[in-house]
């Protein structure tokens, strides 16, 4: 009876040791990933929520009050969508800059912008869509990684953005500057990115995940651009748009729920 139950002791502790030993299950684990529906091979990053204050009490009018905002995880496009990626799942390029598939995507109106999402998202099987202006600018803060840099990645715009002193009057290969402290490249200056958020004054009140008025006339677009000053390169910077309009300076990236 004594050996029985010894013998039963040791069997239960190496069933306990082999279990824990197994590895763990990582498929609830968020992380980078790359989108390969229709070729179009985009790299997703991981961001991990936060609490963040948002806005800034030394820019414009629009981007006071300086308020906090809660936000969960979320992950958001290493680059900005490139001609390439839009030629792929739209079957057209409608760039002004045309000489160059892997520049960003422009030209393109928040309708445009829509429609290559319902198209992606049939194609992934997933539930793609733009970045709410407050994930927007945690990201390109450097969400829980920040540094507090005046721009995105760095205090010196050049080193991280195409603007105006360094654009040479046109956009440029995604990727080519150093990223932020999420890995995020050009959140600073190529092109513009459009947001999904009506644009609309800020509330003082603490939010969790706000994602603008609920309607508007123009929408909120983010970023530095080719063409853009210092000024307005700086991640607390606000602009916006019909959402029917198209620019040489504004384009996308995408976002998507963390898994």
């Amino acid at each position: 009876m004594l050996k029985n139950l010894i013998r039963f002791i040791l069997l239960t502790s190496l069933f306990l040791v082999a279990v824990i030993a197994l590895p763990q299950d990582k498929t609830s684990v968020p992380s980078n990933y790359i989108e390969t529906a229709c070729g179009i091979n985009m790299q997703m990053v991981f961001v991990k929520g936060g609490t963040f204050k948002m806005g800034s009490n030394d820019g414009a009018g629009d981007e006071k009050p300086v308020h906090q905002v809660k936000l969960n995880d979320f992950c958001i496009g290493k680059y900005e969508v490139t001609q390439r990626q839009w030629q792929y799942v739209m079957g057209k390029n409608p760039s002004f800059f045309k000489d160059c598939e892997d520049c960003p995507v422009e030209q393109v109106s928040w309708y445009d912008v829509q429609q290559f999402i319902r198209k992606l998202n049939r194609k992934s099987g997933r539930n793609y869509r733009l970045p709410t202006e407050a994930e927007w600018e945690y990201a390109a803060r450097g969400g829980s990684k920040s540094r507090g840099y005046v721009f995105s990645g760095s205090d010196t715009l050049g080193n991280v953005a195409w603007y105006n002193d360094n654009s040479g009057s046109k956009t440029h290969l995604v990727g080519q500057k150093h990223p932020d402290e999420l890995g995020l490249n050009d959140m600073s200056g190529n092109v513009m990115e459009w947001c999904s958020d009506w644009y609309g004054h800020y509330s003082p009140a603490s939010q969790v995940n706000p994602k603008g008025p609920r309607e508007g006339d123009y929408k909120v677009y983010r970023g530095g651009g080719w063409g853009y000053v210092p000024r307005s390169c700086r991640p607390s910077a606000r602009d916006r748009s019909s959402p029917s309009s198209h620019s040489f300076n504004l384009g996308f990236r995408l976002a998507i729920e963390a898994e």
